[in-house]
């Protein structure tokens, strides 16, 4: 994995939340048991921050969807109508919960590979807005297909503070947003893996 600074993505995307050759996003219940869930919450020591996640393609520079990771009383990752998961990492409707560094690092090697890096930029919060936007994200899914940059902008919208973030479809849009803001820290994720990332579903995550 390396991390390097990016220039401007090309034109926006018109299709987006493509399942990036995993598997097609369909709509589907699923709630972990409570107890899994509260043995999985991680509380990180950071500031309370909210980072969106913008997987762009390497050969259209199109965006091909988006994700937002939480931090505030816990830290966790609403994946909206995507393809991610991992068998120690509970799921509530598109919302994982326990995200460790370790957990973290997995979310972004499971999207980056040779056909798709990973955009990774983090705004500060107030402690309150993480707490409304932690129970918002847990309220939004499970989040139909190509809808994932639309379903984390209507949670964000609800905000104050974000209420005048523009409406958009579009991964590549939201993400040129979050970079005009204050004290916004941006990182690119790329990897050369091959497309096939079924493998990378056994590794287990150390805690």
């Amino acid at each position: 994995m390396r991390a390097r600074p990016l220039r401007a993505p090309g034109r926006a995307a018109i299709l987006l939340c493509l399942p990036l050759l995993l598997g097609a996003c369909a709509v589907e219940e699923v709630w972990a048991p409570e107890e899994e869930v509260q043995r999985a919450i991680y509380r990180h020591d950071g500031p309370p921050s909210i980072t969106l996640f913008t997987m762009i393609n390497n050969r259209s520079n199109e965006g091909a969807h988006a994700g937002l990771m939480v931090n505030g009383s816990q830290r966790l990752i609403f994946d909206p109508a995507g393809s991610f998961n991992h068998p120690q990492l509970p799921e509530r409707n598109d919302v994982f919960f326990g995200i460790t560094p370790i957990a973290h690092d997995f979310y972004i090697d499971y999207h980056a590979r040779e056909t798709y890096r990973v955009k990774e930029n983090t705004l500060p919060v107030t402690a309150g807005q993480a707490e409304q936007i932690l129970q918002l994200v847990q309220q939004a899914g499970p989040v139909p297909p190509v809808r994932c940059n639309i379903a984390i902008v209507e949670v964000l919208r609800q905000v104050p503070g974000f209420t005048d973030m523009p409406r958009s479809w579009f991964p590549l849009a939201t993400m040129r947003w979050f970079e005009s803001q204050p004290g916004v820290v941006t990182r690119t994720h790329t990897d050369d893996s091959p497309d096939n990332r079924g493998d990378i579903m056994r590794v287990p995550l150390v805690r």
